[in-house]
């Protein structure tokens, strides 16, 4: 099951892709199981995710005044735009360890952004005013779909609604002007992720996924998830040992190496640049930077 978040009228609204079209979750469902947001519906029903998907596939046949219209028509907004924690892994990746110079860390890195920084799938970064120095990192995210605290690596994906792409931008000034991150890695409107949130019926092997970075249409960053540090089991796991997880809630997991800053000469985003992030199986993301 892919889930979206669409644009009606300036307000976010949850929906299912069937084929090439949007379909409105609420209005399929209706009645008292009407969701408000991508985060309710997880909510309600992240718990049997392939039972959901089933019952939104027969409402539509029957409900033909939820079909919203093509995907490629719809602004789509980040998948959960609204979630109570947004966290991300740091230095996962050996490559990305050994550009940075970084010994391979011993636990996970874990730091914050804000529901405020993520944007959609085509939206524009708008953030080179702030920072000269902006820096692509394409990234697997998470999105939880039921509450977890402290469960077992065995036990983690259980608590896993599906996953996402996501460019984890950076302001690599801003970035190491002070010893925490938060400044250079939590600007507002920054965090491009989506297209949509698939369900892991449909991911596969989530440590089996090649993942590609683009800029201006040259390729920059490729990897696949297999050649993490930290697992995405291990990743839930080690942060559900002191936050309770909740629906919704979105897990950045690192980049691979190749990014900008690491290159020789450094090579920053500039205004009108489009950078891409593909994940096989999720789909990719395209944003201009303003």
């Amino acid at each position: 099951m892919r889930l979206v978040s669409y644009d009606a009228s300036g307000a976010w609204r949850p929906g299912v892709l069937l084929g090439e079209d949007v379909h409105d979750v609420a209005l399929l469902l209706g009645g008292p199981d009407a969701p408000s947001s991508l985060r309710d519906l997880l909510a309600r029903h992240g718990a049997d995710l392939p039972a959901l998907a089933a019952t939104l596939e027969r409402a539509a046949e029957r409900t033909l005044a939820a079909r919203v219209g093509p995907l490629s028509a719809l602004r789509l907004g980040p998948p959960v735009p609204d979630p109570a924690k947004v966290l991300c892994i740091g230095i996962n990746y050996r490559g990305h360890a050994e550009e940075t110079g970084r010994a391979l860390p011993s636990h996970p890195d874990v730091f914050a952004k804000f529901a405020s920084s993520l944007i959609g799938p085509a939206d524009e970064i708008v953030a080179s005013h702030i920072s000269p120095k902006l820096d692509y990192e394409g990234e697997l995210a998470l999105v939880i779909g039921r509450p977890c605290r402290a469960v077992t690596a065995d036990e983690a994906l259980l608590a896993v609604a599906g996953a996402m792409a996501l460019n984890d931008i950076s302001a690599r000034d801003l970035q190491f002007n002070g010893t925490q991150w938060l400044p250079g890695k939590a600007i507002d409107a920054s965090t491009p992720c989506g297209p949509a949130l698939v369900t892991l019926d449909e991911v596969g092997d989530i440590q089996a996924l090649e993942l590609a970075t683009c800029v201006n249409g040259v390729e920059v960053q490729r990897s696949s998830t297999e050649r993490m540090i930290f697992s995405v089991a291990a990743i839930v796991a080690y942060v559900s040992r002191f936050l309770e997880l909740r629906p919704g809630d979105v897990i950045t997991t690192g980049t691979p190496d190749g990014i900008g800053s690491r290159r020789d000469p450094p090579s920053f985003l500039a205004p009108g640049d489009v950078v891409e992030v593909a994940i096989a199986r999720l789909g990719g993301l395209a944003n201009v930077v303003r």
